[in-house]
């Protein structure tokens, strides 16, 4: 195996409706918890970090009159809400996991503590990682960055809806080209849009690997988790 240890970040849309949308659709978090039980099957452990967009984000509702500070920690709380429901129904499938949370909500979820999270890893359980850093105006790209570094991955998997890091928009530019590999100063220096500043900046320091893939390609993420050519690999 490629990697030992892996950090899957994930975007809320993704559980939602068709894989874009809003809520929360049984059949995407289904399909979601099967494919990281393939990988705990592996011997890979896994933490993930998955968004909160398809419950709540900020740039969408700005104009409802709801100041930022205030609009990130209802972010941060649908984050929590997803990591729970992921959490839910990877357990249905027989694998241990744990909710970690940066706010504090006992009820549900325990507290984030990197030594707690890293036994939960050595004893084979699925670590999901909810409330971002706890900390308003930082993203889930960011969250997912500090607790890869924190927690000792081998690298970040970035599932996304391109299969890839592009020259341009693929959407928009039918020339634009696919990388395979691309390194950190050439991301920067062509100003190719990764992760957002902080968390990309984060992960150059630490020398972090990022694997940019595309979610919907069947068993992409066993794929990227068990090191088979995929994707773009910023290093």
């Amino acid at each position: 195996m490629k990697y030992k240890r892996i950090m899957l970040k994930i975007s809320g849309e993704v559980l939602g409706e068709r894989g874009e949308g809003s809520g929360i659709d049984s059949t995407a978090l289904i399909k979601i918890a099967k494919e990281i039980v393939e990988i705990q099957k592996k011997k890979i452990q896994v933490v993930v970090v998955v968004g909160g967009g398809n419950i709540w984000r900020y740039r969408d509702t700005k104009d409802a009159g709801i100041e930022r500070t205030t609009s990130d920690y209802m972010g941060m709380m649908a984050t929590i809400m997803n990591s729970v429901a992921l959490q839910s129904a990877i357990e249905k499938l027989g694998t241990d996991s744990r909710v970690a949370t940066a706010l504090d909500l006992p009820q549900i979820a325990e507290p984030y503590i990197r030594r707690r999270a890293l036994r939960h890893l050595e004893k084979g359980r699925v670590v999901i990682c909810g409330g971002g850093t706890g900390n308003p105006y930082f993203t889930t790209d960011t969250a997912a960055a500090l607790r890869a570094v924190e927690l000792e991955c081998d690298v970040i998997l970035k599932a996304t809806k391109v299969d890839g890091v592009y020259t341009a928009d693929p959407a928009k530019d039918k020339k634009a080209k696919k990388y395979d590999n691309l390194s950190y100063d050439e991301a920067i220096e062509k100003k190719l849009r990764v992760m957002d500043q902080t968390a990309f900046s984060l992960c150059r320091e630490s020398k972090m690997k990022i694997l940019v893939f595309s979610m919907h390609q069947k068993g992409a993420i066993l794929k990227a988790a068990t090191g088979e050519k995929i994707g773009t690999l910023v290093s």
